[in-house]
């Protein structure tokens, strides 16, 4: 028997909890560096090395937006879980149980209604970690579900998307949420509501060829891949070599796909610029000395008129 491997190191894990690798440290998947987590977390995990902006949940999202980051989750409609019984190299409700139990969400997005600078809106995030942010009965039921309350309390839309796009596992019934969730923005206009759209990384497939491109202002943060089809995938079938930077945000800006780039740490006072505008609500008084006060995001870089 090896006392110390047997006995003294599962000991010192015992009382150590995880190991420092996993708790206290991250790398960054645009660089490679090593970023201590507080610091990781006191910069929105957005690297203080490279800028790049890395994936964040729909709790992260609301804490950072709503005033206080006081808010209510809205309630996400019953749907059928398994419908087509699917099943690979697992069934897919054990994948759900298993993503549910890891994100403590019962799918991939979540909305909730507050205050944003004093102005009541519902905001809705597709979180990539629930099975990659794909869009399904539950994801296209909770979208249109929250858009419906955000017409019957009079309150400006904002999505925040992460996604793979549609979820095979739920076959048409998961394609059929792209016309369906099409609907929920047109009531949106129809009510004369602003709808705001902001792309993360990735932003592809069914989700960015339906309600993912439609907002009234698209909005995208640094370096996101937005896309159809990813870029190797084309590279394949056109059998050619792909422009640097192709479906990333600043390409999407130079071709006009998008109306801005806006870094995380400003996409707060930038929404609330938008929305004020696009309320025609007057601009909140505010200390003097801030360079920020008379304009959209001093950070975002925005399509050529």
């Amino acid at each position: 028997m090896n006392w110390i491997s047997n006995f003294v190191r599962p000991r010192i894990k015992s009382l150590m909890g995880r190991s420092s690798s996993d708790t206290l440290w991250r790398k960054c998947t645009g660089c490679g560096e090593m970023i201590f987590h507080r610091d990781l977390v006191a910069a929105d995990s957005v690297c203080p090395q490279c800028g790049h902006h890395m994936r964040v949940g729909a709790r992260d999202r609301f804490a950072k937006l709503f005033d206080g980051g006081t808010h209510e989750l809205l309630p996400n409609p019953e749907v059928l879980q398994d419908p087509l019984r699917f099943r690979d190299d697992k069934r897919y409700s054990d994948r759900l149980k298993e993503y549910r139990t890891r994100t403590a969400q019962t799918d991939a997005l979540l909305a909730a209604r507050g205050l944003l600078d004093g102005m009541p809106v519902v905001i809705a995030v597709q979180s990539f970690e629930f099975m990659g942010g794909s869009l399904g009965l539950a994801t296209g039921a909770a979208l249109v579900a929250a858009m419906q309350t955000a017409v019957d309390e009079k309150r400006p839309f904002i999505v925040i998307v992460s996604s793979g796009g549609a979820r095979m596992q739920e076959g048409i019934l998961s394609l059929m949420q792209m016309p369906r969730t099409t609907v929920g923005v047109n009531m949106l206009n129809d009510a004369g509501l602003p709808y705001i759209v902001v792309l993360t990384d990735p932003t592809t497939g069914g989700v960015s060829a339906s309600y993912a491109m439609l907002g009234d202002v698209q909005i995208a943060e640094p370096g996101a891949l937005i896309g159809f089809s990813g870029p190797r995938v084309i590279e394949q079938t056109i059998r050619e070599r792909l422009p640097e930077g192709f479906q990333r945000a600043e390409y999407l800006l130079d071709h006009g796909m998008i109306d801005m780039i806006v870094h995380r740490h400003h996409l707060k006072e930038t929404l609330s610029r938008i929305v004020r505008l696009l309320t025609k609500r007057p601009a909140p008084n505010r200390a003097h000395g801030n360079g920020q006060a008379n304009g959209l995001d001093h950070d975002a870089k925005f399509a050529a008129p």
